[in-house]
């Protein structure tokens, strides 16, 4: 390979993601490359569709016939020692030194093109399917909670009062979880029936938080000894492609949307990061750390690559 080609590959980070939040010192992270994952089956998956004679960035400068196939690509220079390529939802963006003559780019597209084709295909179907998915915040709304489906349930507060549901003078959006007639969970939010789509979330996400703080905080408990190390300090975090830190001084900061997955891949996390309490690195000793208490961490560790968060959560 060239000395000057590397090639990167985009974590697809969604438009909506906010700025990453600043990783403090001492700090190890498990990083998501493709969202978080729930155990319930998705919807049917969209019709499957020919595959695109073309793909053009929004801000495509420059073109190239890749496997039969226009793409139309943004061109970068920068301060940079390698020519890299980065996939991402709207298309494919091409980064060179200031000082590579373009034969050499053009050089590079035509190496990698396969592998460019199939990520390019690969980012728009992943696409479809988070727009399929894409949550409605509206009463009788669908949510993955700790590996099952959970029904959305508007309450208004004089049906709740009447229920025997006691609410603080003047509360909105109390949450309430409970076993509906048909087979899974309902929760039932004390909200106007015409309550905005904004505040359905924020009032879903609150409770998901609560939650989280405490079963985080039992499995932290349930697993530190195990391992034999101490932690001091549970932080929620509200980042999109970190699941977890942990610090020297054994601080915990954990992913509060882990709710969404299976109590399996939560617990894989919560062990991840008190793993690094002992091994402050990615060792084969730290694999090892974790291969003790979580035999099947590799394929619980897929999942956190695989699966796509659902749009809106």
């Amino acid at each position: 390979m060239h000395p000057l080609l590397r090639f990167t590959l985009d974590l697809f980070e969604p438009n909506w993601a906010p700025a990453r939040e600043n990783k403090a010192p001492l700090a190890i992270e498990i990083r998501a490359s493709e969202g978080l994952p729930v155990n319930p089956p998705p919807p049917p998956a969209p019709a499957p569709v020919a595959a695109p004679s073309s793909w053009r960035h929004p801000r495509a400068n420059r073109e190239a016939r890749l496997c039969d196939r226009l793409v139309a690509y943004e061109f970068k220079r920068g301060q940079r020692r390698s020519i890299g390529f980065v996939i991402r939802p709207e298309g494919l963006v091409v980064s060179a030194p200031k000082g590579v003559p373009l034969h050499q780019v053009d050089a590079a597209l035509r190496d990698k093109s396969h592998w460019i084709v199939q990520k390019l295909g690969e980012t728009q179907a992943r696409q479809q399917r988070l727009l399929a998915r894409r949550i409605a915040w509206c009463d009788g709304a669908m949510i993955p909670y700790l590996g099952q489906l959970l029904r959305l349930l508007l309450v208004p507060q004089q049906a709740a009062a009447g229920a025997g549901v006691k609410l603080k003078a003047g509360a909105i959006g109390m949450a309430e979880l409970t076993q509906a007639d048909a087979p899974g969970l309902t929760l039932r939010l004390t909200l106007p029936v015409d309550a905005t789509p904004d505040q359905i979330r924020d009032a879903v996400q609150a409770w998901l938080r609560r939650q989280a703080q405490q079963l985080f905080t039992k499995r932290l408990d349930h697993f530190a000894p195990q391992l034999q190390v101490q932690w001091r300090r549970l932080a929620l975090s509200n980042a999109r492609t970190r699941w977890g830190s942990a610090r020297i001084d054994g601080s915990i900061r954990l992913n509060w949307r882990l709710m969404h997955f299976q109590p399996a891949v939560i617990d894989y996390v919560v062990v991840h990061e008190l793993s690094h309490l002992r091994v402050m690195d990615h060792s084969p000793r730290f694999w090892a750390t974790v291969q003790a208490v979580v035999p099947d961490h590799v394929a619980l560790r897929r999942q956190l690559k695989d699966e796509a968060l659902p749009h809106g959560l």
